[in-house]
């Protein structure tokens, strides 16, 4: 059975804006790109290192450790040493809060 667990509110996560939470005893970030809401999880597949305190430029983040690049709208790793992409997960929106399925 699928859960759901609230994020936030709709205008809590402006363009840009990373939140993070455990969902299925997983570290998940949410993310606003440009108006889209994308839930990947907030680990890195290389290193295990927090990517919710890595860079944000447009759809991607840079991990803060060893610099890997992951698209947030798919999950890829795009630039090594990561070469697995992020675990992604379904976002709902009801009415104006975000929730994530786990």
């Amino acid at each position: 059975m699928t859960s759901l667990v609230k994020v936030c509110e709709l205008n809590e996560l402006p363009p840009g804006a990373i939140k993070t939470l455990i969902v299925g005893g997983r570290q998940v970030m949410v993310v606003n790109v440009d108006g889209e809401i994308h839930a990947l999880d907030s680990t890195c597949t290389h290193e295990e290192a927090d990517l919710s305190t890595g860079f944000l430029s447009g759809k991607e983040i840079t991990c803060p450790l060893h610099f890997s690049v992951f698209d947030l709208t798919t999950g890829e790793a795009i630039s090594p040493p990561a070469e697995l992409p992020l675990q992604r997960y379904k976002v709902r929106i009801e009415g104006s809060a975000i929730f994530v399925e786990g």
